[in-house]
């Protein structure tokens, strides 16, 4: 029998692992697969006995960043991308202003804090697991936050396994020591789950892969 198998997406712990790749990598920079298809990417994570049930995405809308006004367009090209495709559900988070201080020279900078995604994965996993969505739920993250609801799921639906896939340059021992396991996702999975370079978004229009993420 096919095991059932939901994969949960940390859109901004994926993202930023692809992105501190950019630098002093051999082979390449690894920013080019920004145009990530999600759902050829849990594909390849699938043993021969496991069907995709669904993939959910976790992310925030990047703010306002006038040094990079392309970073908005970008993320909502993406997003709309993600959108055409089967089985896969959005959630959106949030960023929040902070203020820095160097405790040197006194320079205060503004930066900003993304907020909800733990929270929205940690739910989505536990309504999914009471509603018996999955028998295996693979977790794309290294957000040691969500080692408590992982816990939590798998105390109490001992039937079930919880996998957590690291993405570049991110690692968790806290929650390589209470998934049921755990691998890191390498950059030949990344190179065969590339969108085409232009697709039709749901109402049709044209959507094109931003010209730096080649």
């Amino acid at each position: 029998m096919m095991q059932r198998v939901v994969v949960y997406v940390d859109g901004m712990n994926l993202f930023y692992g692809l992105r501190s790749k950019r630098n002093g990598s051999k082979g390449g920079k690894w920013p080019c697969y920004y145009w990530l298809d999600l759902r050829r990417m849990s594909q390849l994570l699938l043993h021969v006995d496991q069907k995709l049930a669904k993939i959910c995405y976790f992310t925030a809308r990047v703010h306002d960043d006038p040094n990079d006004p392309q970073k908005q367009r970008d993320q909502t090209t993406y997003l709309e991308a993600l959108h055409a495709l089967e089985d896969v559900e959005i959630s959106l988070g949030y960023f929040i202003p902070k203020e820095r201080r160097c405790r040197r020279c006194g320079s205060r900078w503004k930066t900003y804090e993304e907020k909800m995604t733990d929270v929205n994965i940690a739910t989505e996993l536990m309504g999914d697991a009471y509603e018996d969505t999955f028998d295996t739920a693979i977790v794309i993250s290294a957000d040691g936050d969500l080692a408590g609801p992982i816990s939590a799921v798998l105390d109490r639906f001992t039937g079930k396994r919880i996998v957590v896939a690291f993405p570049p340059d991110r690692f968790s021992h806290r929650l390589a020591q209470i998934a049921t396991g755990y691998l890191v996702i390498g950059r030949n999975a990344f190179s065969k789950s590339q969108l085409p370079d232009r697709l039709l978004n749901t109402d049709g229009y044209a959507l094109t892969r931003p010209r730096n993420w080649n």
